[in-house]
């Protein structure tokens, strides 16, 4: 077990950040935990600029790490939630074929979706999908009746009080620019000082690469941002779904496709789209950053992995460019969304992790780097998977500095 002088740092307060400071307070209370954060408050970036969704594991390849924690993580999240008055609505969702290739595809994610412990899922055909959803037009559909919305910025700050009401320190307003290691201890350099601890975990999301580089890791992945934006529906269209209405994704393309979610809110959102970002963490005007978009430009895993995808670009082009276009997509599914008018959201940026030869790393990825973890892809079911990510890394450190396993009572 640590001994009451063991000093852990965390590296950014989105939610994967925030549970991985709540499950060390609560694993080793007698720790001095500090929760690093460069904004002036917590979720400032992809856990604040998400869908909402809790996914339930569909699409995701059995027995990989983002299966096995996405599923942990909906069980974690979900109680968690009811316990903490966290706003949190199981609508069930549903995954749309329009036509035999699709209902082809429906079988293989049920089948994932099957392996992967996702309860209740069922393949139905056009009759119950209307049943279900009668606005939505579609030969056969798979049903995730678990699948849920919440209020992630909420059960964010759910997880910090949480984590300070046991004793936990987060310094707000405190950028980390790298963590340096010698001695068996780690050295946390922000923008205001250089403190010393036992132990770190960078939870770094967008910055994750440079983080990881700067503390002396290795260069691979990079992070390309992708962003996506949301359109809300005016609200007379809100009651027109009763949950959460996807396309089949296409395997030729990198992402899934525009979708029709229910917000916590009450209110009916289209999106996201997915575009290239020329900018890390810019959610409204035009995406530009120089440092940002050299960085891209010297990337050669990004010009491999634009070569590769020329055309899910320019499918996505006229999406970013026209909000009529993005209504006209999720009207193929409802047909009462046509000429259906609303308002641009914030829109998000995903930290997408690429490597060298330009493929996109689909799985969650972890490095050990001197005496400091680094998370270096969480992609989607990231914020669903965060508790379970959690107690991942948590239990990584334990076993890699024979920590122990205890917990608070």
């Amino acid at each position: 077990m640590t001994t009451p002088t063991t000093r852990i740092a965390v590296i950014g307060a989105g939610i994967i950040g925030a549970a991985v400071a709540r499950e060390l307070k609560q694993r080793y209370p007698q720790s001095h935990v500090v929760l690093f954060e460069k904004e002036d408050h917590v979720a400032g970036h992809q856990t604040g600029h998400n869908s909402g969704v809790v996914h339930a594991g569909l699409y995701y390849q059995p027995g990989s790490l983002k299966a096995r924690l996405c599923r942990r993580g909906v069980d974690l999240i979900t109680n968690f939630a009811v316990e903490n008055d966290v706003a949190i609505d199981e609508c069930g969702k549903v995954v749309v074929a329009q036509n035999e290739v699709e209902r082809e595809r429906l079988a293989e994610i049920h089948k994932k979706a099957t392996a992967n412990g996702v309860p209740d899922v069922a393949l139905i055909d056009a009759g119950r999908l209307r049943e279900l959803e009668p606005n939505v037009v579609g030969e056969a559909a798979v049903h995730s009746p678990h699948t849920a919305i919440i209020d992630y910025t909420g059960l964010t700050m759910a997880l910090v009080a949480d984590f300070e009401r046991d004793g936990g320190e987060i310094r707000l307003s405190t950028e980390v620019e790298r963590v340096q290691s010698a001695n068996g201890l780690v050295t946390v350099i922000s923008t205001t000082s250089a403190e010393v601890f036992d132990h770190a975990i960078v939870c770094g999301g967008l910055q994750s690469d440079r983080l990881a580089r700067a503390s002396g890791a290795g260069a691979d992945p990079s992070i390309l941002p992708f962003f996506g934006q949301y359109f809300i529906l005016e609200h007379k269209h809100a009651d027109v779904v009763n949950g959460l209405i996807y396309p089949v994704p296409d395997p030729a393309y990198p992402f899934l496709g525009v979708h029709i979610t229910r917000r916590i809110d009450g209110e009916l959102m289209i999106g996201p789209n997915a575009f290239l970002s020329f900018a890390r963490e810019q959610y409204q005007g035009f995406p530009f950053s120089l440092r940002d978009s050299l960085a891209i430009a010297k990337d050669a895993g990004f010009w491999k992995f634009a070569s590769q995808n020329a055309g899910a670009a320019l499918r996505e082009l006229g999406g970013v460019i026209s909000m009529d276009r993005f209504v006209e997509g999720a009207a193929k599914f409802v047909p009462q969304l046509e000429g259906a008018k609303g308002k641009r959201a914030p829109r998000g940026v995903r930290a997408q992790a690429v490597d060298r030869q330009g493929k996109m790393v689909d799985d969650f990825v972890i490095q050990q780097s001197g005496g400091a973890m680094f998370l270096r892809n969480a992609p989607s079911p990231g914020a669903t998977s965060s508790m379970a990510i959690a107690e991942y890394l948590v239990d990584e450190l334990a076993e890699r500095y024979e920590l122990g396993t205890a917990r608070a009572a």
